[in-house]
């Protein structure tokens, strides 16, 4: 019976501690998620950057969910000091196993102070091209143009080279006709002319350029250049495509391919 007693009296007391940490933790990451929640919504309504967000989101869930935790094992009993203690030593080792890791999370610091790509910019890096969709602690998404997600290492993308398409107003778009030799280059010259000034999206300042760019073993190649809007330049690119072979095809002018030509010699 005294043990009984014994056991009767150890749940009593601490059956309410264990169920109190039990709803403590619950509540805790509810209210956690909630203040989350509540945080990005704030942030949104003031035009943050959407980056910037991302990344706080993702440092706060995880700080208040461990100081939740924490919470918890104080409360059953756990005995802090020797915890932390412990926990010091642990984060020196999972620091030397995790350096990769924390390299991604100092990258992501940096990708965010120096900005050199931000939430929705189009930008190639690491071998891929696609839009940013979210700048987290450790990694970036993004969403590449036949719609599938590539998650970067932070790390690579401060630290390596990378392309930002977005960030410039205009760029430049390149062309290189080929025609074969004997063809009237002034005459070729003014179609291409023609058609870039019809298109409106192309601006007038820079200039077109057309140029006779290479005698080639097949063709001589007329390099072409026009500044358009960002946003135009692959419509802008495909448009003057099809429009030079439709009137290259009218105009009877050859447009080359690869060849060469054998001559035999008789004795």
């Amino acid at each position: 019976m005294e043990n009984l007693d014994q056991i009767y009296m150890w749940i009593v007391n601490n059956g309410v501690r264990f169920l109190g940490a039990i709803v403590f933790l619950i509540v805790g990451l509810w209210l956690s998620g909630f203040f989350v929640k509540q945080f990005v919504k704030i942030m949104t309504k003031r035009e943050i950057d959407p980056g910037l967000v991302s990344f706080a989101k993702s440092l706060i869930n995880i700080a208040l969910k461990v100081l939740v935790v924490v919470s918890v094992m104080g409360m059953v009993g756990i005995e802090m000091t020797s915890f932390i203690a412990i926990l010091g030593a642990a984060g020196l080792a999972v620091g030397l196993a995790f350096q990769g890791t924390l390299s991604n999370f100092a990258g992501g610091v940096m990708i965010l102070i120096f900005k050199p790509y931000k939430v929705g910019e189009f930008i190639e890096a690491q071998g891929y091209m696609g839009v940013v969709a979210e700048i987290q602690i450790f990694n970036t998404v993004l969403k590449t143009v036949d719609n599938k997600m590539v998650i970067i290492p932070n790390s690579g993308l401060a630290t390596g080279s990378l392309i930002n398409y977005t960030r410039q107003d205009t760029r430049r778009v390149d062309w290189t006709f080929g025609v074969a030799y004997g063809t009237d280059y002034k005459m070729v010259k003014e179609i291409i002319l023609d058609i870039l000034k019809a298109d409106k999206r192309i601006l007038e300042d820079p200039a077109l350029f057309i140029g006779l760019g290479e005698m080639a073993d097949s063709s001589i190649n007329i390099t072409t250049r026009a500044w358009v809007k960002t946003e135009d330049y692959w419509d802008v690119k495909f448009d003057v495509n099809e429009k030079i072979y439709a009137t290259f095809n009218d105009k009877k002018i050859e447009i080359t391919f690869p060849q060469m030509d054998v001559h035999i010699k008789k004795d």
